[in-house]
């Protein structure tokens, strides 16, 4: 390669990334609709198999997916909303039980001292929190209220979504295949072959990590429910989303849940033990169904690397870098992996060079 192509690569590149900053405040709707066309795209793969044209296919998946998301929001939405106001009416009186009854009974079963919760400044930063959120919702209604064209915008490039996902859906393959033709020739086989183990790897996150949570944060939720834990749905969910990391949903989960079964049957050893059974039927499902079958090994990442994925990732860009961290460390995990492979297979690790010089 010339120093002018790769000038001109770099030039590229810089324009590239001035064009996505400029064009930000619009660009949601696309990378929405984008993500979903990629989780989407399989399930018209295999309609297709099948003998459906690509527009019957996208139609079916893409009326599957709409319907399954609101179907999911009328179902939940309403059972979580009841539960956090529950939990936010419940909150100064679990305080107190834990300081009448939870604490000296740790006490007792530890042989330790605990220092008991101080509610005045507890119960001030509680009301301060409330009122901070009152504040801040009237305040975020109050500027909406205002500004109806920014509303009408926003609501805009939300409707947007469903209309991105359909059409990348239909043109899918074209736009892969249109990419493909724009590689260079002499680096195509190996461009694909990397892009392929990133699509695997993405897949395995992307598709098959997410399904895994919203299959635990079901299990939880609707274990939890079954024993009767008033917050089962409130905790399954954290408990869910918390499984990224692993044994991080399980550890936050059964321990919420446990305090929770304490505080709201006393101190009674079965509630507990079930809490601990549902959980326990959790990780078993996870660790024997649920991450062979939709995940396997392809990811890559050991659990510290996750962990570091997510922290960086939100350190650097907020809420977003940690819902991106994960995808991107694990193509970085693919890339790094052929590098690797090929500094095992250059002359300076084999120290050819070093010993024709000697």
């Amino acid at each position: 390669m010339t120093d002018r192509n790769r000038w001109m690569i770099l030039l590229g590149i810089v324009l590239t990334a001035a064009l996505i900053h400029a064009l930000k405040p619009i660009l949601m709707p696309f990378l929405v609709g984008a993500l979903l066309a990629y989780l989407a795209n399989p399930l018209v793969n295999q309609l297709m198999r099948f003998g459906c044209r690509r527009i019957t296919a996208v139609s079916a998946a893409f009326t599957a997916l709409f319907l399954s998301t609101t179907l999911a929001l009328l179902l939940l939405l309403p059972r979580l909303w009841e539960q956090l106001v529950y939990l936010e009416s419940r909150i100064p009186s679990a305080l107190r039980w834990m300081n009448r009854q939870g604490i000296p009974w740790l006490e007792n079963k530890l042989h330790v001292n605990i220092d008991r919760l101080d509610m005045d400044r507890i119960t001030q930063w509680l009301t301060a929190f409330w009122q901070g959120a009152d504040a801040s919702t009237s305040q975020l209604l109050t500027t909406l209220a205002q500004s109806g064209l920014h509303v009408a915008a926003t609501l805009g490039l939300i409707a947007l979504i469903p209309v991105v996902t359909f059409y990348l859906l239909l043109d899918w393959e074209t736009l892969m295949e249109k990419i493909r033709h724009l590689l260079p020739r002499r680096l195509e086989p190996r461009l694909v072959d990397l892009a392929r183990e990133c699509d695997d790897v993405l897949a395995a996150f992307l598709r098959g990590q997410l399904l895994v949570m919203v299959a635990l944060g079901l299990i939880y939720g609707v274990g939890l429910q079954l024993v009767g834990i008033k917050l089962a749905m409130v905790i399954g969910l954290v408990a869910g989303l918390a499984s990224i990391i692993p044994y991080f949903g399980f550890i936050i989960g059964i321990i919420t849940a446990t305090i929770v079964a304490l505080f709201q049957f006393g101190l009674v050893l079965e509630p507990v033990l079930l809490v601990w059974l549902v959980f326990g039927i959790g990780q078993i499902l996870e660790g024997w169904v649920l991450q062979p079958w939709l995940v396997g090994d392809r990811i890559g990442l050991p659990p510290v690397g996750v962990i570091f994925a997510i922290m960086a990732g939100g350190q650097l860009f907020g809420f977003f870098g940690m819902l991106l961290a994960l995808p991107v460390a694990a193509i970085l995990v693919v890339l790094l992996r052929h590098a690797h492979a090929s500094y095992l297979r250059s002359t300076f690790y084999q120290g050819g060079d070093v010993l024709r010089d000697e």
